[in-house]
């Protein structure tokens, strides 16, 4: 492998003293609108909009978009990154945990870094992958599949430091990208097929030192801990496996939890399993939760509420409102007020076959009879949800917000549960139905309702992420290796191209030079278009 040191050097000569990466500070991604050039976090901005405030691509151009450049991955896998782009680099994660620093003009890497991952790596419940990074003052932060949280040097890609998270031997693994505030790193934990108990942590983004730690299930004696039944608790589950977001205003942490453990057997944790299937609402400075809201009390087909919760402003029930919306692995959307966890909105945006709807606080109606069986249980969605990890986009234009859904079902079964420290800890397992006519489908729902105001069908029900521009376009891509641009008010096709490999990559836009650009990953490479 090249080293670290030859592609500096390399990309120094090529990029110019002039060129280095400014400091990206807290401030400068909390106005990160105010600089639609750059992507300075996972989702955009701290409130995940997955929003371009840029719109040199638009209607009348997007015809006109070309392959700029296109970079090769240094190790095969499945490659899900959001890279992020500040002034003039881009910073790409890549399987398993790997970081390269790109020149944007050029697609010319300038460093690499790839952890000594053990052969021996656990990770039960995904592949090895990796969702991106984090910047902050002059670092960059990656998460690790063996469990480490490590800051690299932005300019040189040298370790700065490099803090173990959590054990890998018991299946704790990183996925997921950072989130940077003020003096902080955020990351959560993957783990939960194995029995993990799950947590969020702080550190101190110069250091590397714990600063907190919030365990998604309680101990005894803690608030919720009367949700667990005996000793249940201790592999309970609870991942935080998905970046969160932040209200800057409100100084809120929004982080979302997984699954309990067992995933299919529920007879051996009795109760709703707080805090799995939650959002919470947590103080920055220390932790504290200051609210959550559980989707799926006492889940039992596998329903993480991982996915982004998108935070925006508007009219609700006739008053103005600071809001918190998540397209739901259980196949409903729901709106929050986020200063309160007040539950104000459920829909279905895809097919579900497990509750009549939800009651006046969003805690669903079972239909009874649809908890895994040793026989087997079809139900809908499917076991990887009617949405999932694909990030969704929200358009302060139309107030509309994107999400790729599936339409599947699921024999779900029960099994047995033993606990075994590093094993898959299931109860039971799940089988995708056998001729299902399952699809996915790009659909814009109102904000404020979740009713659908339009969709655009794909032929399969894929992992695509979603971004909207302020030229009034929606990017997304297909299993078949399509990647498209949708008008975001009708969802009309408007440009497509072939792309040669699934589009599991998370979209992002930026601008160079006075032109704007869009990134995204298929297959083992990275493609940039422009105009």
């Amino acid at each position: 492998m090249i080293s670290s040191r030859f592609l500096l050097l390399a990309g120094a000569v090529l990029l110019g003293a002039s060129q280095l990466p400014a400091q990206v500070t807290a401030d400068r991604i909390r106005r990160a609108d105010a600089e639609p050039h750059n992507w300075l976090t996972y989702a955009g901005n701290y409130q995940s909009h997955r929003h371009s405030p840029l719109a040199a691509i638009n209607h009348q151009t997007v015809s006109q978009l070309k392959t700029a450049w296109v970079y090769q991955v240094r190790q095969p896998g499945v490659v899900e990154t959001s890279p992020l782009v500040a002034d003039g680099i881009m910073y790409l994660s890549e399987p398993p945990s790997t970081v390269t620093a790109i020149d944007v003009r050029s697609g010319r890497a300038i460093w690499s870094y790839s952890p000594t991952i053990p052969r021996d790596v656990i990770v039960i419940g995904s592949p090895q992958v990796n969702r991106g990074v984090a910047l902050l003052d002059g670092l960059v932060y990656v998460g690790t599949v063996h469990g480490h949280l490590i800051a690299l040097d932005a300019i040189s890609g040298a370790v700065r430091w490099d803090t173990v998270v959590g054990d890998n031997k018991l299946a704790y693994y990183l996925t997921l990208a950072p989130l940077a505030l003020e003096g902080k790193i955020i990351v959560g934990v993957s783990g939960a097929e194995a029995g993990i108990r799950g947590f969020v942590d702080a550190y101190d983004s110069k250091t590397g030192a714990r600063l907190w730690r919030t365990f998604t299930v309680p101990a005894p004696g803690e608030p919720g801990s009367e949700t667990w039944d005996s000793e249940s608790w201790k592999t309970g589950g609870g991942s935080t496996w998905l970046t969160g977001s932040y209200d800057p205003e409100l100084n809120l942490l929004y982080w979302t939890t997984g699954n309990p453990g067992p995933d299919w057997n529920g007879d051996v944790r009795p109760g709703d399993n707080l805090y799995t299937c939650s959002v919470l609402a947590m103080d920055p400075s220390n932790g504290k939760l200051k609210w959550h809201f559980q989707f799926t009390p006492h889940d039992t087909h596998d329903w993480d509420a991982n996915e982004t919760v998108v935070l925006f402003d508007a009219e609700i029930q006739g008053r103005p409102r600071k809001l918190l919306a998540q397209t739901n692995r259980n196949a409903f959307y729901y709106v929050l007020d986020r200063a309160t966890g007040e539950f104000l909105v459920g829909e279905p945006y895809a097919t579900q076959t497990w509750a009549k709807g939800l009651d006046a606080k969003g805690r669903p109606i079972l239909i009874p009879g649809k908890d895994p069986t040793p026989e087997g249980t079809l139900v809908y969605p499917d076991v990887q949800g009617a949405s999932n990890w694909p990030s969704p986009s929200y358009s302060p234009q139309t107030k509309l917000f994107y999400q790729a859904a599936r339409e599947m079902g699921t024999v779900y079964y029960k099994g047995e549960a033993e606990y075994v420290p590093g094993r898959a800890f299931m109860g039971g397992g799940a089988r995708i139905l056998t001729g299902d006519d399952g699809y996915g489908a790009i659909r814009a729902l109102e904000s404020t309702t979740g009713k659908l105001k339009w969709e655009y069908k794909l032929l399969s029900a894929g992992w695509t992420s979603l971004l909207s521009t302020a030229g009034g376009l929606v990017f997304g891509g297909t299993e078949e290796g399509n990647f498209l641009a949708l008008d975001a008010e009708t969802g009309k096709l408007l440009w497509e191209t072939q792309l040669g490999g699934a589009v599991r990559g998370i979209p992002i836009s930026f601008a160079v030079d006075g032109k704007q650009y869009v990134a995204v990953a298929a297959g083992y490479a990275l493609f940039v278009f422009g105009l």
